[in-house]
C-alpha cells in the first residue's frame, strides 16, 4: 500500500525525543514502512535547532498551526503540554491529518467528549499513547481474560507510583497547575492505569469514589518567589464497573523508594493475573483448573515469560529478548502506523480517550463532593 507517512512533530521536550526516536527506528524493529519526519515544533530556537540536528527534519516552526496546515505533513503526532492537546488534535482532525497524541486526551470532560465525538465522524486516523498496552505481558494477560481463563472477575487493583516529587526544591512547572495540566498524579499517571484495566478486562467503569491529596502546595518559581500547587500529589481510587467488579487505582507521586512501578492485579472465579512493570518480562498467572500436587494439593502462580514477544509484523528484537520500556513507545507508534495503512490496531482511540476523562471527571469531583459519582452521568 502506497501511503505518504510524512509527519510534523508538535514538542520536543522529554516525550517528543522518545517518539522522535520511535519514528527513526521503527523500521528496524517492524516491517512496515518508514515514516518521514518532515517538520518540528518547538518553542525556543535552541530545541528547533537540537531537533533538527538529532533527527534531519526538513524544516521546524515556532507556531504549531502554521506546521499542522502545512502541505507536506500527513500526521501530526502531540507531545506538547496537556491543556494544548485540545487544540492541536482539533486542528490535526479539521485538516484531515491523522493524529498521534499523548494522554490524557484533553484537560476537560467537555473537550475530549468534542474531540472523540470529531474523530469518530471525520474517519481520520487518531490514537492515544497509552503505551503500556503494548507490554507483551500486557497484551497476553489481555488474551487470557479474552479467552475466559479467569472467569467472572469480582476485584482488581491498579496502581501507578512515582517519586520525583519529594523535593520541596523542584520548580514549580505546568503539571503542578490545573490550568494547564488538568491535574496532578490523577492525570499524568492515573491516566496509564486507568485506560490498562480497561484494556484487560475489557469492562467499564461505572462509579468512582476518590480521595487527591496535595503534601506539597507551593513551589518555587523560576524567576524567583513561590507558586501555589493545585493539583494532587496521590490520588487513592475506589472503583465498580459495570459487571459489578470492585477495584481500587492508586496514583502517586511521592511514593518513596519507587522508580516507575505500574502494577495490577485481577482475580477473578477461575483464575488471577499479577504484572508489575519493574519485571516487565513476567506476567504471574494463576490457573483455578489446575491439578495440585499429589501431597500437598497445593496449587501456585506460574510465570509466563513474556519478554519481548511481539506478533507480526514485529521482527526485532527476539522474542526471548528481555523487555525495555523505550519497545513500549515504539510499539504503539507502530501500531498507529498500522492503523494509517488501514490495517488492524490495539492503540487507544479517542473514544478510549473519553471514557478514561470521565473517570478523570468523576475522581475531581468526588473528592469535592466526598461522595460516589457515576460516571456514565458525566456529559
Amino acid at each position: 500500500m502506497n501511503v505518504s507517512l510524512r509527519i510534523c512533530l508538535v514538542g520536543y521536550g522529554g516525550i517528543g525525543k522518545v517518539h522522535a526516536y520511535g519514528y527513526r527506528n521503527l523500521h528496524l524493529y517492524y516491517d512496515l514502512p518508514r515514516p518521514q519526519l518532515v517538520g518540528v515544533v518547538a518553542r525556543t530556537e535552541s530545541s528547533r535547532r537540537q531537533a533538527i540536528a538529532d533527527h534531519d527534519f526538513l524544516w521546524s516552526h515556532e507556531d504549531y498551526q502554521a506546521a499542522i496546515i502545512a502541505e507536506d505533513v500527513d500526521i501530526v503526532d502531540c507531545c506538547a503540554p496537556n491543556h494544548l492537546h485540545y487544540p492541536i488534535a482539533k486542528l490535526a482532525l479539521d485538516s484531515r491529518k491523522a493524529i498521534y497524541c499523548e494522554k490524557p486526551l484533553a484537560l476537560t470532560l467537555t473537550e475530549a467528549a468534542e474531540l472523540a465525538q470529531q474523530a469518530q465522524n471525520s474517519g481520520v486516523p487518531h490514537q492515544i499513547a497509552f503505551n503500556y498496552r503494548f507490554v507483551p505481558a500486557v497484551l497476553t494477560a489481555r488474551e487470557l481474560v479474552r479467552q475466559g481463563k479467569l472467569g467472572k472477575i469480582v476485584q482488581f487493583r491498579g496502581a501507578y507510583y512515582h517519586s520525583g516529587y519529594w523535593d520541596r526544591n523542584r520548580p514549580l512547572t505546568w503539571r503542578m497547575q490545573k490550568e494547564f495540566s488538568g491535574g496532578g498524579a490523577l492525570y499524568d499517571l492515573g491516566s496509564h492505569i486507568i485506560d490498562m484495566i480497561r484494556f484487560v478486562t475489557g469492562d467499564e467503569y461505572s462509579s468512582v469514589s476518590a480521595t487527591l491529596h496535595t503534601e506539597i502546595k507551593t513551589r518555587p518559581l523560576p524567576e524567583g518567589g513561590v507558586g501555589e500547587v493545585d493539583v494532587d500529589d496521590v490520588a487513592i481510587l475506589q472503583v465498580k464497573t459495570h459487571s459489578g467488579a470492585l477495584g481500587t487505582i492508586e496514583a502517586s507521586r511521592l511514593a518513596t523508594g519507587t522508580e516507575d512501578d505500574l502494577s495490577f492485579e485481577i482475580y477473578g472465579e477461575k483464575g488471577a493475573l499479577r504484572f508489575h512493570l519493574m519485571e516487565p518480562n513476567w506476567l504471574d498467572w494463576f490457573d483455578g483448573a489446575q491439578p495440585g500436587a499429589p501431597l500437598s494439593q497445593a496449587k501456585g502462580f506460574t510465570r509466563l515469560a513474556a519478554s519481548s514477544r511481539y506478533p507480526k509484523p514485529a521482527k526485532f528484537p527476539a522474542g526471548r529478548s528481555p523487555m525495555g520500556w523505550l519497545q513500549t513507545h515504539v510499539a504503539s507508534q507502530a501500531d498507529f502506523i498500522q492503523r494509517c495503512l488501514g490495517q488492524e490496531a490495539l492503540g487507544a482511540t479517542f473514544v478510549d480517550g473519553l471514557q478514561v476523562q470521565r473517570v478523570l471527571t468523576a475522581a475531581q469531583e468526588s473528592d469535592a463532593t466526598r461522595a460516589w459519582v457515576a460516571v456514565d452521568s458525566l456529559s
